[in-house]
């Protein structure tokens, strides 16, 4: 029974560790399009994209077709999703605009939205998996995501 507080410390130092780890990381807001974005109340960051330009995919036909969903609140800030397509293939997805209220939501959501990036491009659909520790940020991207694409009269 007397190692229990010795478990419980070293565990406690563990978690502490891990994430500091998590957050010394610089912040990949080469992810968001590279430039940093504004933060606090009444700013957007501007200029963020997920990854590189659209590229119709194989099979992919018909006009290319942008259309940005609406800015969804969430509990950390504001984000809205762009989204190209050819046809009904989505070729680009990307944040134009997005507000947090403080650093760590930014460096958060920079981790965050390519990977919801790559599940939307690999799945062909706005009906994606949350990312667990980003369930907010998840939540407004799918259905900023899913108002973009009914503009586009896609599923």
């Amino acid at each position: 029974m007397k190692r229990a507080p010795l478990f419980v410390l070293a565990g406690t130092v563990a978690g502490f560790v891990g994430v500091l780890g998590f957050h010394s990381r610089p912040a990949a807001q080469a992810a968001l399009g590279g430039r940093p974005a504004a933060t606090g109340p009444g700013r957007t960051g501007s200029g963020h994209r997920a990854a590189g330009p659209a590229v119709p995919a194989a099979g992919a036909s018909g006009p290319a077709r942008t259309a940005v969903g609406t800015t969804e609140q969430y509990g950390y800030g504001q984000l809205a999703v762009r989204v190209t397509v050819h046809g009904t293939r989505i070729t680009s997805v990307s944040v134009p605009s997005i507000q947090t209220a403080e650093q760590y939501s930014q460096q958060l959501a920079s981790q965050v939205i390519p990977m919801l990036r790559g599940e939307v491009l690999a799945g062909q659909t706005a009906r994606i998996n949350g990312v667990s520790g980003a369930t907010y940020t998840s939540e407004a991207y799918a259905m900023s995501l899913q108002s973009a694409l009914d503009k586009l009269h896609l599923r």
